[in-house]
């Protein structure tokens, strides 16, 4: 999710942390109050900042989650993602998108859009 609507949903954030710790997710970082904050990366030559939502690790391997609902700005969701997932990749790591009902089709929509199809969906 982009920063704007970050205080809008911080109970699907909740959510999301407790359905990952149920999972087995360890040494959980998540921009949210009573957890450290993920490691933020900045555009050069810009004040574009990203961060991933979630961090978390299970089995030895980092992972990176990122909130996928409804954003009056895709364009910036859409960089967003391929930001991390590329960084994943580069660093033998895993990229995962969460979404909640009503968000799967947009979610859907915007994986095709920026030829991410097979990225897979934990659904809540």
């Amino acid at each position: 999710m982009i920063y704007e609507d970050k205080a809008k949903y911080t109970d699907i954030l909740e959510h999301s942390i407790t359905y990952l710790e149920n999972h087995g997710f360890e040494n959980i970082k998540a921009d949210l109050e009573g957890y450290e904050t993920p490691k933020s990366y900045t555009k050069a030559g810009s004040n574009i900042s990203i961060t991933p939502d979630i961090v978390a690790q299970k089995e030895g391997r980092k992972h990176y989650f990122d909130i996928s609902l409804k954003s009056e700005k895709p364009k910036l969701l859409k960089s967003k993602w391929l930001f991390l997932n590329t960084l994943s990749a580069l660093k033998s790591s895993r990229f995962k998108l969460i979404t909640v009902r009503g968000h799967y089709k947009f979610t859907q929509d915007m994986l095709d859009a920026i030829n991410l199809p097979n990225k897979a969906l934990i659904k809540i």
